[in-house]
């Protein structure tokens, strides 16, 4: 049994397991896809207090390591669904006490001792997709966000034949070959400038006038020679059977379509969440964030928040970090 499983990875839920093991308690992270997170996938981070340069994956190993060392485990799986003990029919209890005898009889010791006043809500029981239950006091949700689909005819199809979501783990691929990014903010500006190292031509596929990225970045951007901005203008059209031969756009203000030839595709239009699994014990707010305050608390007592997963003005590193703080110390003083 674990006083923490952590739902999550990046650096939120790793900021989180330090905060837990550092409090002398027991912390998991479970994690379905990187550790790390989508920071993994960035190039270059220069705005986190006391580093001046590091690369997102440098960044995120250390963070791993540093709970690792201290005691947290990471394990790869998907939570599914979380759920109190008073939630679970008499079978289900029964099926857990076969399965996990240990940590069953962990709970069965208190009841003994609590006798009426045992709470059945104070062990969490966290399911995987793989079939695993995790047993704990304390629960942090920690998923960030995933990358936002444009969501028309073959992107699904040429996706990993053309179209992808991440520059600088696919962009060696296409050396000295012209590129599209879609993207207005940070990320798009990265990919493009990570790009214009390797492809003889980048386009950046914006459907505002203005940027929302940093103006440093697309000050550098902008003195590359081999990048075009395309602003105000939507993907239409995704061409290519096998793989991607072409994007048509569509200006906005003239309404002219154009076609422009590319060999590869790199979409950076910003990030949603995937909460839909845990809304029965945190609320949801109209975009799917989790409902929670700078707090970390949700609805459900013993569940927290951290990270890009709950409604916040701001995204940023940083902030993941310091929510993995604050929901950490939640949970520890939760329990006790």
């Amino acid at each position: 049994m674990y006083d923490v499983v952590i739902i999550g990875a990046g650096p939120a839920g790793l900021s989180a397991a330090i905060y837990v093991q550092r409090s002398g308690k027991k912390a998991v992270c479970l994690e379905s896809l990187l550790v790390g997170g989508q920071i993994v996938n960035t190039p270059e981070i220069a705005n986190y207090p006391g580093i001046k340069k590091t690369s997102g994956f440098e960044f995120s190993m250390a963070l791993y390591e540093q709970a690792i060392e201290l005691g947290a485990d990471v394990d790869y799986e998907k939570a599914v669904s979380i759920k109190k003990l008073s939630e679970l029919p008499d079978y289900e209890k029964g099926m857990l006490s076969h399965k996990y005898s240990k940590d069953m009889n962990i709970i069965a010791d208190d009841f003994n001792q609590s006798g009426e006043g045992f709470d059945e809500n104070k062990y969490i029981f966290v399911y995987t997709e793989s079939g695993k239950v995790y047993i704990s006091r304390a629960v942090i949700i920690a998923t960030g966000a995933k990358n936002r689909h444009l969501g028309i005819d073959k992107e699904e199809a040429l996706t990993g034949h053309g179209i992808s979501y991440c520059a600088t783990c696919d962009g060696a691929f296409y050396k000295g070959k012209e590129v599209a990014v879609n993207g207005g903010g940070n990320t798009a500006l990265e990919d493009a400038l990570f790009l214009s190292n390797y492809c003889s031509k980048v386009y950046i596929i914006h459907r505002r006038d203005e940027f929302r990225g940093e103006p440093e970045s697309l000050e550098v951007v902008k003195s590359k020679e081999n990048v075009e901005l395309v602003l105000n203008s939507t993907i239409e059209e995704i061409k290519g059977e096998d793989k991607l031969e072409s994007v048509v756009v569509k200006n906005k203000v003239s309404g002219e379509l154009r076609e422009i030839p590319v060999a590869g595709l790199f979409i950076a239009i910003g990030q949603e969440p995937d909460n839909k699994a845990f809304e029965s014990v945190a609320a949801l707010d109209p975009a799917g964030y989790i409902d929670a305050g700078e707090d970390c608390t949700t609805k459900t007592p013993g569940v927290f928040v951290a990270g890009d997963c709950r409604t916040k003005s701001v995204r940023q590193l940083t902030t993941a970090a310091s929510d993995g703080a604050v929901a950490a110390l939640a949970a520890c003083a939760y329990i006790s």
